[in-house]
Parts: structure tokens; C-alpha cells; sequence
């Protein structure tokens, strides 16, 4: 692996509601380096989405700093956030967020068209097992399929890094292991560097590294000798 791709210092994050505040990060540092995977373990409330939220550009800290490479993050504005999360950041949810009136090809290429140097939307597609379901809608898919379709939107525009927040969160074993079969090809093939949040310990047996997540702090880091691929997994 190379050097980090992103890096956070002091990371902290406050909800204010009224008088009420709610410490979401308190102090993160953390390092995801080029071509990595690492998973996120922890309960809920326990910081992980914010975290990659603020990694993502799609919100800011209350105090600490966040470098992209060696651009800091912390210091753009909302214009250079977008461009940033638009150029360098694909995005997994748990729920796919697929336009019911567009084809497979046609969902990916929503992204393709305004990105700088994409691949095309059939490429991504066959890259993530789909090469027979371009012309199929949303509704022709199954749960898996769908979630599939979305990595390939995200990473047509071949980001640096894909943030998966719960992306088997809505799917069972079987499914969520092909789900997790396209994510690692995604980081195998084309090394990009990934980050993805799961409540199933079985899943952190694929990654590089796994960070252990309570009270708004990574409690425990923990390097796996090797990695597990995907489909040998199981919760």
C-alpha cells in the first residue's frame, strides 16, 4: 500500500439540539491509506456514520481536521466540498436510491456524464457481476442486483475512495455476500481505497484493517493477517 489517502486529527463532532448536546466523534485520528479496505464495527450512535460523512465532504467537523491527500478538507467551502465528493468519492448506501424509470446502464450513467474521466456505464456494470442486466429497471432487479447497480454508479467516475455505509444492512446472507464480492473486486481491480460500515463482525474478516468504534472514539484497531475473501464469509 502506499501512502494515506485521508487522514483525520482531532476530529470532533457536536449536535446541538436547544441546550442539548450530543458528542458524535470525540478526537479521531485515523489514517486510510492507498488501496486499502478497512471496516467499521460498533454499535449505533457509536460515531462510524458521521465519521464517513465528514471523510465523504457530506458534513463538516465542529473542531479537527481532514486531509485529502495533502489538501485539507476541513478549509474548503461548500462549492469545493461538492467538487470534491463529485471527483474523488463514491458513495454506498443501505438503500439503493435507483430511479425506477431508468435502466441499469441509465442509472450509471447519471454519474458518468459529469464526471471527468469515467468508465462506461457497461463497464462498471460487468466490473460488479452485471454484465447481463444493463437494459433491465430497478424493479426487474433483485434487492442484491440493486445494491450492485449502485456500486457500479459509484464507482464509474473512478473515485479514490467508496464509502459503503450498511450496504448488506437491508439484504440477507446469500445476497449481502455478492453485494460484498462486487465491493472487493471494486478495491482488488481498480485499488480504491475503501471504507465500509457494518454490524456484522463476520464481515470484518475481509478487511485490511478493522476499527472497532465506542462512545464517538475507535476504541481498538485490529490488522487482519490476511484477508478473507467474501465469499467464504457468513453471519
Amino acid at each position: 500500500m502506499g501512502g494515506a489517502v485521508l487522514r483525520s486529527r482531532g476530529l470532533t463532532k457536536v449536535y446541538r439540539t436547544g441546550e442539548v448536546e450530543v458528542h458524535a466523534l470525540r478526537g479521531v485520528d485515523l489514517d486510510l491509506d492507498e488501496s486499502e479496505l478497512i471496516v467499521l464495527v460498533g454499535p449505533s450512535g457509536s460515531g462510524k456514520s458521521t465519521l464517513l460523512n465528514i471523510l465523504g465532504g457530506l458534513d463538516t467537523p465542529t473542531a479537527g481536521q481532514v486531509f485529502f491527500r495533502d489538501r485539507e478538507l476541513t478549509a474548503y467551502d461548500e462549492s469545493r466540498l461538492t467538487r470534491y465528493r463529485r471527483k474523488h468519492v463514491g458513495f454506498v448506501f443501505q438503500f439503493y436510491n435507483l430511479i425506477p424509470g431508468l435502466t441499469a446502464t441509465e442509472n450509471v450513467a447519471l454519474v458518468t456524464e459529469i464526471a471527468d474521466a469515467p468508465m462506461a456505464p457497461e463497464e462498471a456494470l460487468r466490473l460488479v457481476g452485471l454484465g447481463e442486466r444493463l437494459e433491465h429497471f430497478p424493479a426487474q432487479l433483485s434487492g442484491g442486483e440493486q445494491q450492485r447497480v449502485a456500486i457500479a454508479r459509484a464507482i464509474a467516475k473512478r473515485p479514490e475512495v467508496l464509502l459503503c455505509d450498511e450496504p448488506t444492512g437491508a439484504l440477507d446472507s446469500a445476497t449481502g455476500i455478492l453485494v460484498l464480492e462486487a465491493i472487493e473486486q471494486v478495491n482488488r481491480e481498480l485499488g480504491t481505497t475503501t471504507a465500509l460500515i457494518t454490524h456484522n463482525i463476520g464481515i470484518s474478516e475481509m478487511a485490511d484493517r478493522v476499527l472497532h468504534f465506542g462512545d464517538g472514539r475507535i476504541v481498538d484497531v485490529r490488522a487482519n493477517a490476511t484477508r478473507r475473501p467474501a465469499r467464504e464469509l457468513s453471519w
